[in-house]
């Protein structure tokens, strides 16, 4: 179903190192309704291994990436598992809009995200093929393969 959705250099194994959320980015509150707002418009956006632009279509790092860019001014990695380094984890009760979900799809953690958009569902890329779309967590295929959530917002 999901196919190499980790991002260029998607493949350095061993660099996050649990990926603990030393990162210093933090982002304001005020900025979670821009974020939400700015990855629903880009639903139906074609999925393209390595994009991140809507013209020429998304991977799930690339998609976050652009989100982030265009709706908080912050600029994230094109990698999956860059972003869960920078990231800090929270509960999954404590997911608020904004936030990240990471999945386990290519056996091996952080390879897969999307951005969390309440009420237990989330956007991401989520194949070859495919286009952007809402999932929810509750989905079979996402529940078993749920890492983490993650988020950059301060508290």
């Amino acid at each position: 179903m999901l196919a190499a959705c980790a991002g260029p250099g998607g493949g350095r194994r061993g660099t996050v190192a649990g990926a603990e959320g030393h990162g210093s980015i933090s982002v304001h509150p005020e900025r979670r309704g821009d974020v939400v707002l700015t990855a629903l418009s880009l639903l139906e956006s074609k999925y393209r291994y390595g994009g991140s632009h809507p013209q020429s279509g998304f991977d799930c790092s690339g998609l976050v990436a652009y989100v982030f860019n265009h709706s908080a001014r912050q600029r994230l990695p094109h990698n999956t598992e860059q972003i869960a380094q920078l990231s800090r984890k929270i509960s999954r009760r404590q997911l608020r809009g904004g936030d990240f979900v990471f999945f386990n799809t290519l056996n091996r953690p952080y390879s897969h995200m999307g951005i969390y958009i309440g009420e237990g569902k989330f956007v991401n890329a989520p194949s070859s093929g495919g286009r952007v779309r809402i999932d929810s967590l509750d989905n079979p295929y996402f529940a078993r393969r749920f890492d983490s959530a993650r988020t950059l917002f301060s508290s």
